[in-house]
This record gives structure tokens, C-alpha cells and sequence, in this order.
């Protein structure tokens, strides 16, 4: 069919059978069935520096890239959420998970093994999730580059994580995915240049445009280009995506902050202040960009973002010295660029170790806040830490601590998700773990008013009461 990619040719059927074969060396694919407990995944990348791994630790709501990871359905009262999940505590495979808590009966259930990685131990590949205008849950399992493919799964039924079936096998790394009034749209990333930016739209999930280039900035001709970027959607419409640049293509050197929206289904493109903007955007000094931290030399790690009520986009990220774990890359500022109506503004809400500390950004119209592991934790210098609620009262411009919501903990927590459309008591969910040695990693969920529940490691029912730690 013209304008539609094919989504399998003979070199990815050839990877998939490989990957297939090696897979069954751990066994029967556990594919579309049921996991005794939450088990998140631990992971570590092993580029290693005086003071830790570059990143490791819990990693099963990892990365910032996959957005987003739950939603909540207030057709059913339930929240839906995806993570990295393990099939036990002395296993390091990944399986790409989804569970569900029910606010009527305060339960959450077994979890559903959308998709068996196969032996597979890497997080990158953790999958996001979209529910559609007729409830049915779509889970998009990221692949890594053009080496494991990425896949896109409907389930059979809507509201249900019963069953899942497949509808594309592609490249697509660090899915994020929404559904819109125009119907679905996809950011992802493709290993192009080095990581280049691409999005997609379809009317119903199965037919897809072909992949569309959004951003490929070399910092000089010739030179190879790379981005990351995190998106979120504003009143079903417009589509909005920060992104930063790896000069020459290398991820330790990223910096930089872009932003584009479109208002008209990825048709057309536009500065935050509507200078228009052909994409691919492959010019260094580009409208777009929001903030130039090259010239501070100034590392930039993307967290999350968020509209007001006036649909002006608003970034969470970390900004620090260099991309080495420790006090060299010091200091590590939470940092929020938002615009303010006539231009960008930074501030700064506090510091904490480590550059893939990550949080997430929730803004209503009188109150901002944030969830993070911005405090002190007990691996030092390692990835997560103790967590706290940050706010502010004035959109963004001055944050104070309000609550920290654990303490004293044996391992660190990490990678804290917002729910789109959260209702309480799951507004946010997280990992923990060992920052620095592989460990145990167990899924916690809480509010607003401090509440912690931990999800059961081990289950016996089909439902059973998550454990209320606080």
C-alpha cells in the first residue's frame, strides 16, 4: 500500500528467527502469560569510572525516553501500567511487562508478560503504553537500533491485559507514543546518523505513515548527528517535544535544549512562538532552540515536560558538568525552562548526585510539582537516591521541598513515572535497588499526601492488596 512502511523484509525476519533461536535457549517464550509478582529488572551499562558504572541499578521504569508508562482509565477506574520486569530475583532477562490497579478494589493484579524478550537483559528495550478511543491498550515494546526490533501490541479486548496480540514488528527505540483527537501519534528514535528523532501517525493503529525525519543536527557539515527528546500532548491537539543534540553524534557530550510543537497532526511544524519550522531540523542555531548550553559547557539529561493551562510547554531536566558519575560532573541542577508567554525562562530547583537521577513533572494551574530521588540516598554517587515532593506556587519560578517520601532506605529509588491523568493513590510509580551491585528490585507506587504501597514481589492470587509501607 503506497505511503505505508512495510514493516517486515527479509533481513528483520532473519534477525527475529536469530533472536528467536537464542531465545529458546532460556526456555518457552512466557509471552501473554501471568508472572507471580512485580519484579523489576536490574541492570547495569558497564562503562566503568572511579566512582561507578556511567549508570546501573533498578531500571524497571527506565528510560525518561519511554513515555508514557502508565495511564489512568476512568471508564474502568483502573490505572495501567508497563514496566521491566524479570521473572525472578536471581534473573537478569528482560520481560516486558503490564499491570493494573484497580481504585474501586485497591488491588492490583498478576502482571502480563506482553512481550518474552528472550534473554535480552537490557531495559533500553522496556516497553510504553497508549489506550485508544475505544479502550483497547496498546503496548510499544522498544527495540535498539537495527541489532532487536521493536514492536507495537494491541490487547484482545478492551480494558483488558489478559491477552496482547502483535501488529508490527519494526525499528523503533524509546517509543512514545499518544493517542490524539486526530488519532495516533509516535515519537521515537531510529539509529540513523547516530540517534536521530522520528515520529508517525496512523488512524487506527494498524496502517502507519511512513517514518518521518523531525531533527538531525550536525554541529558541523559532514558531521554525524544525535538527540534524545521527551514529548506530552496538550488538549488532544498539539503535539510538543524538547529535545537536546549530541555534537558529532556522542552521547556524553549532549547539551542544548530544542523545542517544537504541531498543531496539525506532525502536517506542519512550529517554534513555541510560531515561527514555522521544516522539519528535519538540521540547523545548530535553529528558532527552535530554547537555550544554548554549548556555550556553557553544559551537559543536559531530559527528564519530562508538561503544558498549563495556556498550552505553554515547560522542561524538567538535569544539567551538569559531564557525563562521569561522581563529584567531576558536579553539580547536578534540576533545572525547569519554561515559557513564559513572550520568552524562555530557567530555574533552578535543586541538586542531587547523579545525572540519571530521574523525576517527573506534574503541573495544574495554581500548583507545580515534582517527584524525584533528589535526596541523599544510600548508594553514593549512584543512580536514584531518597524521594521528595518539590513545589512551587508561582509556575515554576521557586520550588521548596514539601515532603520526603522515604528515608532511611537500603536501596536506592529511581526512575519516579507520572500517570497521565493520575488518580489517587497511584499518581506516580518507581523502582528500587542496589545503585552500584546487582540486587533484588521491587515496584512501589504513591500520592501526593505521601503515601507509599509496595507491589507484591510474590503473589498467589490473581489479585491481592499492594503492602502500604507508609
Amino acid at each position: 500500500m503506497t505511503g505505508i512502511k512495510a514493516k517486515a523484509n527479509f533481513n528483520l525476519l532473519i534477525l527475529i528467527f536469530i533472536i528467536s533461536f537464542i531465545g529458546n535457549t532460556f526456555g518457552q517464550s512466557l509471552t501473554n502469560t501471568k508472572i507471580n509478582g512485580y519484579r523489576g529488572i536490574w541492570f547495569e551499562l558497564n562503562q566503568k569510572y572511579e566512582y561507578g558504572d556511567k549508570y546501573s541499578g533498578a531500571l524497571g521504569t527506565y528510560t525518561a525516553k519511554h513515555v508514557p508508562l502508565a495511564i489512568y482509565a476512568p471508564e474502568v477506574k483502573k490505572t495501567f501500567f508497563v514496566y521491566g520486569g524479570t521473572p525472578s530475583e536471581d534473573q537478569r532477562y528482560l520481560l516486558c511487562m503490564i499491570g493494573e490497579f484497580d481504585h474501586k478494589t485497591k488491588m492490583v493484579s498478576k502482571p502480563t508478560v506482553v512481550y518474552d524478550k528472550n534473554g535480552v537483559d537490557d531495559p533500553h528495550d522496556n516497553p510504553s503504553i497508549l489506550i485508544d478511543g475505544s479502550g483497547y491498550i496498546w503496548v510499544f515494546i522498544s527495540g535498539r537500533g537495527a541489532k532487536r526490533p521493536g514492536y507495537k501490541y494491541k490487547s484482545k479486548a478492551p480494558y483488558s491485559i489478559k491477552e496482547f496480540v502483535r501488529i508490527t514488528e519494526e525499528e523503533m527505540t524509546y517509543p512514545q507514543p499518544r493517542y490524539t483527537d486526530f488519532g495516533f501519534f509516535q515519537f521515537f528514535t531510529k539509529y540513523t546518523g547516530v540517534r536521530q528523532l522520528y515520529f508517525e501517525t496512523s488512524k487506527d493503529g494498524i496502517s502507519w505513515t511512513d517514518d518521518k525525519l523531525l531533527a538531525a543536527i550536525p554541529e558541523k557539515e559532514g558531521e554525524k548527528s544525535g538527540h534524545y527528546q521527551t514529548s506530552d500532548v496538550f488538549n488532544g491537539k498539539v503535539i510538543g517535544t524538547f529535545f537536546n543534540r549530541h555534537p558529532n553524534g556522542n552521547v556524553d557530550k549532549r547539551t542544548d535544549l530544542y523545542y517544537i510543537q504541531s498543531a496539525d497532526f506532525g502536517a506542519t511544524w512550529a517554534t513555541v512562538n510560531g515561527i514555522n519550522t521544516p522539519i528535519p531540523v538540521t540547523d545548530l542555531g535553529s528558532p527552535a532552540r530554547a537555550v544554548d548550553y554549548a556555550s556553557q559547557n553544559k551537559n543536559l539529561y531530559l527528564k519530562d515536560m508538561g503544558f498549563t493551562a495556556e498550552g505553554y510547554p515547560a522542561c524538567l531536566y538535569i544539567r551538569s558538568n559531564g557525563h562521569e558519575p561522581g563529584p567531576k560532573s558536579a553539580p547536578y541542577e534540576w533545572c525547569i525552562t519554561k515559557w513564559n508567554g513572550t520568552e524562555w525562562q530557567t530555574t533552578v530547583v535543586t541538586t542531587s548526585d547523579h545525572n540519571y537521577d530521574m523525576g517527573s513533572l506534574f503541573i495544574s494551574e495554581n500548583d507545580w510539582k515534582i517527584v524525584g530521588p533528589t535526596e541523599k540516598g544510600p548508594q553514593e554517587w549512584g543512580v536514584g537516591g531518597e524521594l521528595a515532593i518539590w513545589q512551587s506556587k508561582d509556575e515554576g519560578e521557586s520550588w521548596k521541598k514539601i515532603n520526603t517520601l522515604t528515608e532511611h532506605s537500603s536501596l536506592s529509588h529511581s526512575y519516579v513515572r507520572k500517570v497521565v491523568n493520575f488518580k489517587s493513590p497511584f499518581c506516580f510509580f518507581w523502582a528500587d535497588g542496589d545503585s552500584h551491585q546487582f540486587s533484588k528490585s521491587e515496584l512501589y507506587f504513591g500520592n501526593f499526601q505521601g503515601d507509599i504501597w509496595k507491589m507484591p514481589y510474590n503473589m498467589t492470587k490473581d489479585y491481592e492488596m499492594p503492602i502500604k509501607i507508609k
